[in-house]
């Protein structure tokens, strides 16, 4: 899935923070990483893709949908059908089971609708990140590095277009890292789906297609003198 962003700018807290990104076009099945210092906006992007926050002016366009111009409703049915997204702090649900998290998206809304073969998929998703032994357990007595696997595996289940990764590898040792890794492209490449990934490890840079400096987008805090 392509995206656009076109004259995008992005501020809160009273002037204390502006992203600004004047034209910036990832095509259909890239594999992109958003590298800078932390506070630079690469979160923040990813949220305004996935239509979790929209800016003040400019367009997002995701496929053929601005998706900034969608009502609330619209950008979250468009964001299940369409959209992956791992979170930084996982989003799990603590009272469900590693299963009920994984197939939490299906649960929230009806624009994913659940079919036959749903838990046999869970399974094999499961399986590909080590957690086939972990379905029926709370997520709340796995390891972090567990957790994010629970979250990587819910972010993959629905096969989305575009999967947006926020330090998807931060919590895992070196083997499972590169593992994971592996699994992220194997599953977009499969699905023909674009990947935008922010990570601090520039070891792991060489892997991506292309690379952003958020350096160059981040505005410095606007001052009176």
């Amino acid at each position: 899935m392509r995206v656009t962003i076109e004259n995008l700018e992005f501020e809160y807290g009273l002037g204390r923070f502006r992203l600004c990104i004047p034209d910036l076009q990832i095509e259909a099945g890239t594999r992109m990483a958003f590298v800078g210092p932390s506070g630079s906006g690469k979160t923040t992007l990813l949220r305004l893709l996935a239509g979790i926050v929209t800016p003040q002016s400019g367009t997002v366009t995701v496929g053929e949908v601005p998706v900034n111009e969608l009502a609330d409703a619209g950008r979250r049915a468009f964001r299940i059908r369409h959209i992956g997204f791992v979170f930084q702090d996982f989003r799990l649900v603590d009272h469900l089971d590693v299963r009920e998290n994984i197939l939490l998206p299906y649960r929230l809304n009806d624009a994913l609708p659940v079919y036959d073969s749903i838990e046999s998929q869970v399974k094999q998703q499961a399986e590909r990140l080590d957690l086939a032994d972990k379905l029926d357990s709370p997520v709340d007595e796995l390891s972090q590095g567990e957790q994010q696997r629970v979250a990587i595996c819910r972010a993959l289940l629905p096969r989305p277009e575009l999967l947006l990764a926020d330090e998807p590898t931060g919590n895992l040792d070196p083997k499972n890292k590169d593992r994971i890794l592996d699994q992220l492209f194997q599953q977009t490449e499969s699905a023909e789906a674009t990947l935008v990934m922010v990570t601090h490890d520039h070891a792991l840079l060489d892997r991506f297609d292309r690379v952003i400096d958020f350096t160059k987008f981040h505005k410095p805090e606007t001052t009176n003198e």
